[in-house]
């Protein structure tokens, strides 16, 4: 059969107009004997990611990545925006659909927790010196990135998103990696929270989350960030943490040097020298 591009679909075809019953190995051995090799579908080719655009500097604020998650025992699905350099989480909509509507939303809550809705007020006004990178029209307020799905690719999005000077920068079609930051951020709330996953109810859902959103930004110390929290990162104190830790640790074993070397050859204030 034409339609049937593999040795398991073709031994399972056999059945399917009764002439013959074979297991898909069996079929796979008589071909093989008999030189038989079936056509193969072409796979697509690689592509490549898809680069930021040249304005885009590696700060807080500067490109946004959102993105939805269900939860399917309240019926519920949850848009968030994470701020792809600090990764903090900086809101959500929780909603049974799934339109511009919801991203709207979201976007405009998120201006204003960012103190960023005045500067695009201000330069939609024309308040703000062209000279200047925050009046360069050319230069994008920031940077959102998504998926391609549907309420991400909307008109209505598109329009909201221009008028607000934000580019949006698509990932490349079913490729979830593209948008690997938020992915793992989704992983990591419903695999440490689980009970959010059996919530029925979308007002307490909702009361939930904000507050797992709290603890994420403010007390959940961040691997990528080497180990320091993202509201740390976002407000501009993460460097200053790493380096006095760094500087804790070398004083410390400075320290520990010292007091192993005062103490070469003296006998163990233990009295057993045994490790506890």
């Amino acid at each position: 059969m034409s339609i049937d591009r593999s040795h398991r679909k073709l031994a399972h075809r056999g059945s399917y107009t009764n002439k013959v019953w074979v297991s898909p190995s069996s079929m796979l051995r008589v071909l093989e004997a008999r030189g038989l090799r079936l056509p193969r579908p072409r796979r697509p080719p690689r592509t490549q990611r898809r680069r930021l655009p040249e304005w885009v500097e590696f700060r807080p604020n500067q490109v946004w990545i959102f993105d939805t998650t269900h939860f399917t025992r309240c019926r519920m699905a949850a848009l968030a925006i994470m701020d792809l350099v600090s990764r903090k989480w900086i809101c959500e909509v929780v909603s049974a659909e799934e339109t511009h509507t919801q991203v709207i939303i979201a976007f405009t809550a998120a201006l204003e927790a960012e103190g960023l809705m005045g500067a695009v007020a201000a330069r939609a006004d024309g308040l703000v010196d062209a000279g200047t990178d925050a009046g360069n029209p050319a230069r994008p307020v920031l940077l959102a990135m998504s998926d391609n799905g549907p309420q991400m690719t909307s008109g209505h999005t598109r329009e909201f998103m221009a008028l607000h000077a934000i580019a949006q920068h698509f990932g490349r079609p079913h490729t979830p990696t593209d948008q690997a930051w938020i992915e793992t951020l989704f992983g990591h709330v419903k695999a440490e929270f689980g009970y959010l996953c059996r919530i029925g109810e979308p007002a307490r859902l909702r009361a939930e989350l904000a507050s797992v959103r709290e603890f994420y930004n403010k007390v959940r110390l961040h691997e990528a960030l080497d180990y320091v929290t993202p509201d740390d990162e976002h407000e501009g104190r993460g460097s200053r943490i790493r380096k006095e830790r760094q500087a804790g640790l070398e004083q410390s074993r400075a320290r520990r040097l010292a007091w192993n070397r005062s103490h070469k050859g003296r006998p163990s204030e233990t009295g057993t020298g045994d490790a506890v």
